[in-house]
């Protein structure tokens, strides 16, 4: 850099560069060697997000990112590709949050105006996002991989018709659900529910996982209800392949309870919250 150059720049508006922008209160402004050329390897991203928008999930395939929260609060949620275990990091003012290179991740604010810094060590930051990996994969490709049904395949992904960057879209408006949080409130009682009250609405997340709680209790509360009439009262009537069977009955319950609790430990971050675990014991 030759800093005799009348072309030396030592400032810039952020706001003069938009990367991105849904509303008045979901946008990013980004900076890199382009825009201020005295910057050197260095970039940074400054995003701004209301409750439950989402940086959809993209990876930076040439660079580290530090996210740094000047203001509300957010989750940073990343796939470790060694351990291949979802990490979720709850970020505050002052606190920051490290995706290595090329790592899987995404970034919710769990507040209104909140406030990130995205550093980069690159001067200028690539991006891939999982909404033009999704539609530009073929439908085709995802079924036969996966072993999926393709014209369902091909039913989820049509909505997704360009780079989404901040999610939900502003044009998802499915099942009452308006920029990712639904009008109605059903009741919670755990010590995270702040998270899903947010000024009368309520994450969809938390419903889907009452409705899966709801089936749960339904299917197990036979097994977790003392017994009664003849199997309790005279078990010694009942003939040995019966007990044999109601014994192979409750050890294939336990086996399904057991599936339920490792299935819901791979359920998606928002949901397996309401498990009762903190984020930092993911």
């Amino acid at each position: 850099m030759d800093f005799t150059s009348p072309s030396v720049r030592y400032t810039y508006d952020m706001s003069n560069n938009p990367f991105f922008k849904k509303d008045s209160q979901n946008y990013i402004n980004s900076l890199s060697v382009k825009e201020l050329n005295t910057l050197g390897n260095a970039s940074l991203l400054d995003i701004y997000l209301s409750t439950g928008n989402v940086v959809e999930p993209h990876i930076h395939q040439n660079a580290t990112e530090l996210v740094y929260v000047v203001s509300g609060s957010a989750i940073v949620s990343l796939v470790n590709p060694f351990t291949k275990e979802l990490l979720n990091f709850t970020v505050t003012p002052g606190q920051v949050a490290l995706v290595p290179q090329g790592w899987w991740h995404y970034e919710m604010a769990t507040v209104d105006n909140t406030h990130l810094i995205a550093v980069f060590d690159a001067p200028v930051p690539e991006f891939i996002g999982g909404s033009d990996l999704l539609r530009l994969t073929p439908a085709s490709v995802f079924a036969h991989t996966y072993c999926l049904d393709e014209a369902k395949v091909k039913e989820t992904l049509a909505p997704i018709t360009d780079t989404v960057v901040i999610g939900p879209p502003k044009s998802c408006l499915q099942q009452g659900q308006v920029q990712g949080q639904m009008k109605h409130q059903p009741h919670a009682s755990h010590h995270n529910q702040h998270y899903y009250h947010q000024e009368g609405t309520v994450n969809r997340d938390y419903e889907l996982l009452q409705q899966q709680q709801q089936l749960f209790q339904q299917q197990f509360q036979v097994q977790d209800q003392p017994q009664h009439g003849t199997y309790a009262a005279e078990p010694q009537r009942i003939p040995t392949q019966e007990q044999e069977q109601f014994r192979s009955q409750q050890q294939l319950q336990e086996q399904q309870r057991q599936q339920f609790i490792q299935q819901q430990q791979q359920l998606p971050f928002l949901q397996r919250q309401l498990i009762g675990n903190g984020w930092d014991q993911f």
